[in-house]
């Protein structure tokens, strides 16, 4: 499994959510499911939303994992993925517990104190599990 911790430079919650658009497009784009893991139900909401009017001249096939659990691009908490061997994009501040049925895994980080220590401890975790995450720069 390839783990990679997206890092941005700003603390704005929204560039988070931006972020995770495009790369949910970019991995819809390259044949992969993805699923996008939120870290409650308003950020899960903020970002159907968002995924409505991301881009304007093309749309990202979505839905929530209770809805349609096969769509391109599933919208979860720790529900239980429908699919197996796609991007998981974490933006819940733990570990998926479904880490384990994805071929890649994407957290996205940014300066907000508690969300920087948090995705550190994810970091060395996913060391611990036998795994080489990579930092990459936006």
């Amino acid at each position: 499994m390839r783990v990679e911790f997206y890092v941005l430079s700003s603390a704005n919650p929204a560039d988070r959510l931006r972020a995770a658009c495009q790369l949910a497009a970019k991995g819809w784009r390259h044949g992969l499911p993805v699923l996008l893991r939120c870290a409650d139900a308003a950020q899960r909401d903020e970002l159907d939303q968002l995924l409505w009017r991301f881009r304007g001249e093309s749309f990202i096939p979505h839905d929530l994992v209770g809805d349609d659990a096969s769509a391109p691009v599933v919208l979860a908490l720790d529900e239980e993925p429908g699919t197996q061997q796609g991007l998981l994009i974490n933006l819940a501040s733990t570990i998926s517990p479904h880490v384990d049925r994805f071929s890649r895994v994407i957290e996205i980080v940014n300066q907000e104190p508690d969300l920087l220590a948090a995705c550190r401890e994810n970091f060395r975790a996913y060391r611990q599990r036998g795994y080489d995450p990579k930092r990459v720069e936006l």
